[in-house]
């Protein structure tokens, strides 16, 4: 069979790169207007995003943009309207950072202080950059960076109140997740699902559970601790990501070494320091959310995940669909991120893995072909077997490049429809926020931020979940670096 070689590349690459900047304002309040469009009137609440705001001090860029110090970009909107306001999550070592106009911390990802290797020799600190992920519990909003405790800040001006040790939860610097998943009440009522890694040739784990409703009646408030246990296993944990089901919390540990020679010498950051374990498989880490019984530990396929999109429980078999790279993607030291060469580093499919509770025995099978990230389902589904899901994905059907469309698929089918901001638009991750009262599965609005090439600035695209149809353009007067993760908090 002759397979036809792929179309190539229809993104100009300086349009993509120009995302890269500082932000060099903080907004409040803005009010805006649909360019195209009109805002749904049902649409109500606020759209919060994080991501890294700042990529350059004294003339020094970061070695990687996951360096950059946390952004919040808040989307409010309520009868039609939407307003937008913008802040820096004030860490301690931003506002350091600020006084200095240098770095003064490594990055994680390879960024050095001035001065080279014997500047940074033997300097293990690392800065809480706060710039991962965003959600709300309780009366606070939450900056996360998942090798620290999280940032608090207030929910409607972004102001930042400070490091937030959860009522007790957390020890200082102890490490909370960036990626907590939302239960939408398999156990009677909603909880925020979340863990903390301590990584070292024996990992542990901790789960923890917290109400994110006030329930007067068992004395509960949203933010308490409902459950939590700790579970260790062999082997260094890289975990950035995990799934849910009624019953299980489910990892996947990569088969991943971490040596820390170049950390420590000052050569490297701590992610440069892992590399893959070819030829070896990663483990899937199966834990009971009850508190009760023992956790798995199965084989799973060879590859490296980063994300889940979903898990769900089918009699003995556990379902677990990644997004699934032939090997770690990494920049090396002497790599600008800017320029860098996606056909030579791996690209992201969705994967699904079919896990036989009893046996162990574990299939695969490629759900969708096309460069893919930041996949989700209709939170309503979190855990449960979801029809639709709705993704980032590359422009081209093959080839692996920047993330330019959306695509919602049929999981059932396999059939897809995609919504493209090709040729001068990049998306980032997608939200699906199902409408009041619907329900259908794909009744609502996807809501994702575009980068805008022709304009240099940030649109907020609205789509109708069911056919991908646009709803509504926002050109933002804000231009958003290229992101990470968000949360959609109803009123």
């Amino acid at each position: 069979m002759t397979v036809a070689p792929a179309a190539a590349p229809a993104y100009d690459r300086a349009d993509w790169a120009s995302a890269f900047r500082n932000v060099g304002v903080e907004l409040d309040g803005v009010e805006l207007t649909a360019a195209r469009g009109a805002i749904p009137p049902e649409l109500e609440g606020t759209l919060y995003r994080n991501g890294p705001g700042r990529l350059e001090r004294g003339g020094q860029w970061v070695h990687h943009p996951f360096d950059g110090d946390g952004m919040i970009t808040a989307l409010r909107f309520a009868g039609g309207k939407a307003e937008l306001r913008n802040r820096f999550v004030r860490t301690e070592g931003w506002q350091a950072e600020e006084v200095a106009d240098k770095f003064l911390y490594r990055g994680v990802f390879g960024t050095q202080k001035p001065g080279g290797a014997v500047a940074n020799a033997f300097d293990l600190r690392l800065k809480n950059i706060a710039n991962t992920h965003v959600v709300r519990l309780g009366d606070q909003l939450l900056a996360l960076w998942e090798a620290a405790e999280p940032h608090a800040l207030d929910p409607d001006t972004l102001e930042t109140r400070g490091l937030s040790l959860l009522d007790g939860v957390l020890k200082p610097g102890e490490a909370f997740s960036a990626h907590p998943r939302f239960d939408p009440g398999h156990h009677g009522e909603p909880r925020m699902v979340t863990f903390g890694v301590k990584a070292g040739p024996r990992s542990t784990i901790r789960l923890m559970e917290f109400a994110v409703e006030d329930d007067p009646a068992a004395g509960v408030k949203a933010g308490q601790l409902l459950s939590e246990r700790r579970d260790s296993f062999g082997g260094f944990a890289f975990l950035h990501d995990f799934a849910i089901t009624p019953n299980w919390a489910v990892f996947l540990q990569n088969a991943v070494a971490f040596n820390p020679t170049g950390f420590v010498l000052g050569q490297k950051g701590a992610a440069q320091c892992l590399s893959s374990k070819p030829g070896e498989q990663g483990q899937f880490w199966l834990i009971p959310r009850s508190g009760e019984g023992k956790p798995l530990q199965i084989p799973a396929p060879e590859g490296f995940v980063f994300h889940h999109l979903n898990a769900f429980e089918d009699g003995e078999e556990l379902v677990v669909d990644s997004i699934y790279y032939d090997d770690f993607p990494s920049i090396g030291p002497d790599v600008d991120f800017r320029q860098v060469d996606f056909e030579t580093i791996p690209a992201g499919q969705l994967v699904r893995c079919r896990i036989h509770l009893e046996t162990g025995a574990v299939s695969k099978e490629l759900l969708e072909e096309r460069t893919c990230e930041f996949a989700m389902v209709n939170p309503e589904r979190q855990g449960l077997e979801a029809r639709y899901s709705w993704m980032a994905v590359a422009e081209r059907e093959h080839g692996n490049d920047p993330l330019q469309a959306i695509k919602k698929l049929d999981l059932s089918t396999g059939e897809g429809q995609v919504w493209s901001a090709a040729p001068r638009g990049f998306v980032s991750e997608p939200l699906m926020v199902p409408r009041p009262g619907a329900s259908a599965e794909d009744d609502g609005w996807v809501l994702c931020l575009v980068w805008n090439g022709a304009r240099c600035a940030s649109d907020l695209v609205i789509l109708d979940a069911a056919s991908l149809a646009e709803v509504a353009v926002l050109e933002l007067p804000l231009a958003v670096p290229h992101g990470l993760h968000g949360s959609w908090v109803p009123p």
